[in-house]
């Protein structure tokens, strides 16, 4: 890297380096400068060559090879540098009738193609005999600047000579100095050195979710079509599931499976793994999390993820029934009546609940009479988030023994068949309303 005398170190440098080819073409007085190309100027060689820097562009190759320059809080990492191309016009002069431009010309473009780099010992004689150029470190850039002689067209030519207004032409071309690397002087805050160094090569493993499983504990049957409750073992079936770290992600929650292995993995759906009162019933997205141990002392790091896959918690609800009132319409008693819910698990204040009543063992002669109820959720203190239990009234409801259903986002309680298998009937939970 040099600093930020570098562009005028190669304007210099390569001032010497044409006047070194403009000597070796054999005219007296052939000399090389660094001035504007405009007639009048004082300095400007009678014959000879002159040197101008009309362009200055980042260099495409590096302009973003600059690493990180500080870090997350500001402070300095490391200082920033710019990579610079320099164009330069070359026009040469003389006699035209001896030919002396196009002589000049031919002997630098032979010296140019012949050493096409600024070499360290041409900069530091430049460095030498300016002044002002004593502090450049342009020789210990590590990359030399390189020389190229650039095509111009005519329509190229002719747009670059207007901008020296009412110059006259003068036979000239155009050559590209790079790459200039020229670096901040910002002071970096030295980190510590490194005691040890830690590698690791880790193959792609994406973990994939196939199948959701649930079973009643203790040994219940292992099925996708049992309903998930509270209590229940859920087993996630698929591929390349084992990590280093294996977490679950539910939502917002993460917990630790309670077996892992390459193509299963089990948790229970209670506290723990889960924090209390956490659960919620509805839609469940399930996310394998697989963390990387990592570092001096070894630490938890983001490793790969799994797809999403989804299972429905449905909540379990006891009932019970307190009358309010009566009467009697056409011989048939409707009545009102606050239902007590109590529900596994909590219900959130912000889910969707609905009651549903099925009238239980109707008579054959006539459809069973069916009910279904919004319920609103008061909490019984303001800073509660969930409740465990609801009062909602039913009003204008036929007496008799109905089947208790409710649905929480969606998710709809289980009923329970009776205990004769071989009369597959609904039996429970069921309320009284008289």
């Amino acid at each position: 890297m040099s600093n930020f005398l570098a562009i005028a170190t190669v304007t210099e440098t390569l001032r010497q380096i044409l006047d070194a080819a403009a000597a070796e073409s054999n005219i007296s007085a052939a000399v090389a400068t660094a001035l504007r190309p405009i007639p009048g100027t004082v300095g400007l060689p009678s014959v000879g060559v002159n040197l101008y820097l009309y362009q200055v562009t980042p260099n495409s190759a590096l302009r973003n090879a600059d690493q990180p320059s500080r870090r997350g809080d500001g402070t300095v990492l490391e200082p920033p540098q710019i990579a610079l191309d320099l164009h330069y016009l070359l026009t040469f002069y003389g006699k035209e009738q001896e030919l002396e431009p196009q002589r000049v010309m031919g002997s630098v473009l032979r010296y140019l193609n012949s050493r096409p780099l600024l070499t360290r010992e041409s900069i530091r004689n430049a460095k030498l005999s300016v002044s002002v150029l004593a502090e450049s470190n342009l020789d210990a850039q590590i990359e030399l600047v390189r020389l190229m002689m650039m095509p111009m067209t005519l329509e190229e030519m002719s747009k670059l000579w207007s901008i020296f207004f009412q110059s006259p032409y003068v036979p000239s071309i155009v050559y590209q100095a790079s790459v200039v690397l020229i670096r901040g002087d910002e002071v970096t805050q030295p980190a510590l050195p490194v005691r040890s160094r830690n590698l690791y090569v880790r193959t792609f493993r994406q973990p994939v979710i196939e199948q959701i499983l649930s079973q009643d504990p203790p040994a219940g049957e292992i099925s996708a079509d049992r309903p998930s409750v509270v209590g229940d073992t859920v087993y996630l079936k698929g591929r390349q599931l084992r990590g280093d770290v294996t977490r679950l992600r539910l939502g917002k929650l993460e917990i630790a499976p309670s077996e892992v292995s390459d193509t299963r993995i089990t948790f229970q759906l209670d506290m723990p793994p889960f924090p209390a009162h956490s659960l919620r019933a509805g839609v469940q997205g399930v996310q394998v999390v697989q963390h990387a141990r990592m570092g001096t002392p070894e630490s938890d790091h983001a490793g790969n993820a799994s797809n999403v896959s989804a299972f429905v918690l449905r909540p379990v609800v006891t009932a019970a029934a307190v009358s309010i009132s009566s009467h009697v319409v056409d011989g048939v008693t409707l009545c009102t009546d606050d239902i007590t819910l109590n529900f596994t698990p909590r219900v959130g204040l912000r889910q969707r609940v609905a009651l549903i009543l099925n009238e239980f063992n109707p008579p054959a002669d006539r459809p069973a009479r069916a009910y279904r109820f919004e319920v609103s959720l008061t909490p019984p203190r303001p800073s509660d988030t969930s409740v465990a239990s609801i009062v909602t009234r039913v009003e204008e409801v036929v007496a008799g023994d109905y089947l208790v259903r409710v649905q929480v986002d969606g998710a709809e309680s289980p009923l329970k068949p009776g205990p004769d298998p071989t009369n597959p009937i609904y039996f429970e939970p069921k309320v009284t309303l008289s």
